[in-house]
């Protein structure tokens, strides 16, 4: 493992997964909110994004994480590995309330300039947790059937459901 992708759902621990990996092997972490997400929450544009990417996975080693349609296929290409995180969705929602509250009340800054606001909880298109909940059976069925599809054969994918799944893999 050299070129790994991190994906699943807002809240399952992805970003921690990635930065320990990263870590661990020494390799650089890209978390893809991080350069999506200009200031304002601006989205940035597409051909910026998949040619920043471009740029970070061009290198011999490296941990990416998200799960962003318009650079996945580039992503994966040039991976040796997908970690999809993936623990129950009432995990997924006491971690992601906990850290949205968290982030709220203190303020901090996720991404240039970036901040998680209160007003975000009650709004449909703004709501981390709405999100969260949505888009959890659709990340499964996503990473389930891409774990068999031949397109990937070249990946191997390590399925993480649990803590004690998480230091297995992370001690392997």
């Amino acid at each position: 493992m050299r070129r790994i992708s991190v994906v699943g759902n807002s809240g399952s621990g992805k970003s921690t997964v990635a930065a320990e990996l990263a870590g661990r092997l020494g390799v650089p972490w890209l978390e893809l909110d991080s350069i999506f997400h200009m200031p304002g929450w601006t989205p940035r544009p597409v051909d910026e994004f998949r040619a920043e990417v471009d740029a970070f996975t061009a290198g011999d080693g490296w941990v990416v994480d998200g799960n962003y349609s318009a650079v996945r296929e580039l992503v994966w290409s040039r991976s040796d590995t997908v970690v999809w995180v993936d623990p129950p969705r009432a995990t997924v929602m006491r971690r992601l309330a906990a850290r949205t509250l968290r982030r709220m009340a203190t303020g901090a800054e996720l991404w240039n300039g970036n901040r998680e606001r209160f007003r975000f909880l009650f709004t449909k298109d703004e709501s981390i947790l709405r999100w969260a909940w949505v888009k959890h059976d659709e990340y499964r069925e996503r990473y389930a059937k891409a774990a068999v599809d031949p397109a990937y054969g070249h990946l191997r994918f390590v399925r993480v459901t649990s803590s004690g799944e998480l230091a297995r893999v992370l001690d392997g």
